[in-house]
């Protein structure tokens, strides 16, 4: 899921747009994209849509955005997601594993209705979030990754939201947890969608700290994500090159010009050509 597109579920005349879209995966919003007196009535619409689709004809990873546990629409917004064609649940503001276990009692209460009930997506966009991200992350092999959201975990705090060196440190320490569990880092929406070389920017810091893909606001961000999360020729030549070279290799470790190559390297390589559609 290079690209990740967020659509507000209080806008269905966008809801078939973003379906045909370039993106990868749509991401329905009920949270922040949705003001409290159209919440139900956009629970509504999203719940009619997705209730349309066809799961076996769908390409494209669909998600829900519900709003977090400590709302009145929580519940209502979980119900909504036992759709067939729900891929996976993005839950907001979860700030421990104590809050990730209560999530998936609730969840439990309604998945059984589904033969394949939808994985999850944590938002951390807090700083006490950010603290227990390797536990929240650990929490429920359901989690499929974690979601770093800057804005919100930026903005009470006074943190310039756009200075590379800061976005770098705590997407590192999202992608360690993340990575700890062994699930994905998803990167965060850029707000500023007239800097198209900004996102870019971004995007390319987000890649070359292991991050799936990132979030895309606007129509506008889907090419430059997809370009981005996309491995490039150079990427994959070499990568076929270390893949037939540990075919015929004699030793665990061993020198390909002028690199040594083990098994990490490996399995980097064979995960490159995954994401091209070679196994």
């Amino acid at each position: 899921m290079k690209s990740k597109l967020f659509v507000p579920a209080s806008r269905p005349e966008l809801f078939e747009k973003a379906i045909h879209s370039q993106a990868d995966g749509i991401s329905f919003d009920l949270e922040d994209a949705v003001l409290e007196p159209h919440k139900n009535q956009a629970r509504q619409q999203l719940s009619d849509f997705l209730h349309a689709v066809a799961p076996e004809s769908q390409t494209k990873t669909i998600i829900v955005r519900i709003n977090d546990m400590g709302t009145p629409w929580f519940e209502e917004d979980l119900k909504a997601c036992m759709v067939e064609s729900v891929d996976l649940i993005n839950i907001p503001k979860i700030e421990s594993p104590e809050q990730m276990r209560d999530f998936f009692v609730a969840f439990d209460s309604l998945a059984a209705v589904l033969d394949k009930p939808p994985s999850i997506l944590v938002n951390i966009e807090t700083a006490l979030a950010l603290v227990n991200a390797e536990d929240i992350a650990a929490t429920d092999k359901r989690i499929a990754g974690l979601q770093l959201g800057l804005g919100d975990l930026f903005e009470p705090l006074g943190i310039h939201r756009y200075e590379p060196a800061t976005v770098h440190h705590v997407m590192m320490s999202v992608r360690l947890a993340a990575g700890s569990a062994g699930i994905y880092a998803y990167d965060s929406a850029y707000t500023d969608i007239s800097n198209s070389e900004g996102y870019r920017q971004e995007a390319l810091l987000a890649k070359s700290v292991g991050f799936l893909g990132k979030t895309c606001i606007h129509p506008s961000q889907i090419a430059i994500a997809n370009e981005v999360f996309t491995p490039t020729r150079k990427e994959i030549d070499w990568a076929r090159k270390i893949v037939e070279s540990a075919d015929q290799a004699s030793h665990g470790a061993y020198v390909l010009d002028g690199q040594m190559i083990d098994v990490p390297f490996i399995n980097k390589a064979k995960m490159i050509l995954r994401q091209i559609g070679e196994s």
